[in-house]
């Protein structure tokens, strides 16, 4: 139980420190080049939390290029930049993982 209690309170300091940056800086009290750096973050940080999923396995060595998930990045890669749709992207990224997972 006391587990779950650290977790609880983890979360708990997290989306305060999150909240109070949210309310204490103010969209307007940024210049225009703050805002347009702020802008890449997204595109930046995303990048760093998915490669290493795709790209080490348990052991934190490189997948063959036949894993399931080298594929299924792949065909969401290609549909990604076909139809700039990202739910489309999602949902062909994980239907071709779970094809090559189960078919082969």
């Amino acid at each position: 139980m006391t587990i779950w209690i650290s977790v609880v309170i983890a979360g708990i300091i997290n989306y305060l420190t999150r909240l109070g940056s949210v309310l204490l800086i103010k969209p307007e009290r940024l210049s225009e080049s703050a805002k347009k750096i702020l802008g890449y973050v997204p595109s930046a940080v995303f990048p760093a939390i998915i490669f290493p999923a795709v790209f080490l396995n348990e052991t934190n060595t490189v997948v063959q290029i036949n894993d399931p998930k080298i594929i299924g990045f792949f065909v969401a890669i290609v549909i990604g930049y076909i139809s700039k749709n990202i739910i489309l992207t999602i949902i062909a990224g994980l239907i071709s993982y779970w094809i090559v997972i189960f078919l082969f």
